[in-house]
């Protein structure tokens, strides 16, 4: 890679130099200006308008022009005697977190290269700090005829640095948002986070340009005498009258492409079935013994004095009928066991208080 800037880095008291190259490429198609009626190439000439001819590029230099239209010519030694010093450094100033850095503010992107073996100890050093202390350094330089602002991070084991505006370049977002007052539902911000969870996350390696790619083939076929390919009708869209519609449908049409994927991927898969459990065959245990039959005696009587608890009387005939049942059954159950005499006794002397009356 080709440099477009020499000089070193200040940090601290030590200086490390380096050379400036461009970290990224444009591979956008350009195109040349033509005659239609020839396809003569049309050229822009630099004219003098005093002179109105032609002039060299050793010609030519630099002027300001002042508010009454006056040029004041200033050359490159002017500006190479300016008192600042990142004329030819890269001054750091300070180290920050690299979430102080708006985005809005970061332009072209640049590789440092270490310039010669005697940088390449404090190019280390530097690299290294910035990796440990996790921040990105903030520096000034002077390129192209103005100071500028950079931030130097670490890419791999390189050290890049990125050109930022200056805060007052970046334009307040006034006037940007709505103005009239918009409410959102709940319904409609989880519909719309159910859709970026759809969509999901892509690798940006995969993206690629696909208007290049057209303007290629285009190029390709007219280079070829063939007829240049045509796009697709695109659908006209419709008015969206409904977010929540639009959102629901969005979110279907994202699952459906994302479960045509997955299918596509189970295809390739083989799929195995476990085996079946075997069934246990347990035979009941058999009743042996009196405690087993009284204990099973008792849970069926219990089951039945609890039906009544549960089950509600239709009217009040058969509920007499009822308590006259269960009246009985606890005076035939209590009549059995220790207290069964004085039950007896009991009702031989009701019987005989109503033989009295009845005489």
């Amino acid at each position: 890679m080709r440099s477009i800037w020499n000089g070193a880095i200040s940090f601290g008291l030590v200086s490390i130099p380096i050379k400036l190259v461009n970290a990224t490429e444009s591979h956008s198609v350009s195109f040349r200006q033509i005659h239609t009626e020839d396809g003569g190439r049309i050229r822009y000439r630099k004219v003098c308008e005093l002179e109105d001819r032609e002039v060299t590029q050793a010609e030519i230099g630099k002027a300001y022009e002042d508010a009454d239209g006056s040029m004041i010519p200033i050359t490159d030694e002017d500006l190479s005697q300016l008192p600042i010093p990142t004329a030819r450094t890269i001054e750091i100033v300070a180290f920050v977190p690299e979430d102080r850095i708006d985005p809005l503010q970061m332009g072209s992107a640049y590789y440092l290269a270490a310039s010669g073996a005697p940088a390449a100890k404090p190019y280390t050093l530097l690299r290294e700090a910035l990796k440990r202390s996790n921040r990105v350094a903030i520096a000034k330089f002077a390129l192209r005829g103005r100071e500028r602002l950079g931030m130097l991070r670490v890419v791999g084991d390189a050290i890049a640095m990125h050109g930022l505006l200056w805060p007052d370049e970046v334009r307040a977002p006034e006037g940007v948002a709505p103005e009239a007052g918009v409410t959102v539902r709940d319904q409609e911000l989880d519909l719309a986070d159910a859709l970026m969870d759809t969509l999901g996350e892509i690798d940006l390696d995969d993206l690629h340009d696909e208007y290049r790619e057209a303007v290629e083939e285009v190029i390709a076929a007219k280079a070829a005498g063939e007829r240049p390919p045509e796009a697709p009708e695109e659908a006209a869209p419709g008015k969206v009258l409904d977010l929540m519609a639009a959102l629901e449908s969005s979110v279907r049409a994202a699952r459906e492409s994302r479960d045509g994927e997955e299918a596509g991927a189970a295809e390739e898969a083989e799929v195995r079935s476990l085996p079946q459990r075997k069934t246990s065959s347990r035979r009941a245990p058999k009743e042996t013994g009196g405690k087993k039959s009284t204990s099973t005696a008792a849970k069926k009587t219990a089951a039945k004095k609890a039906e009544p608890k549960k089950s509600t009387a239709k009217s009040a005939g058969s509920a007499k009928k009822a308590a006259a049942r269960s009246t009985a059954k606890k005076t035939a159950a209590k009549s059995t066991g220790r207290g069964g005499d004085k039950t007896a006794a009991k009702s031989t002397a009701k019987k005989t208080a109503s033989r009295r009356r009845s005489a």
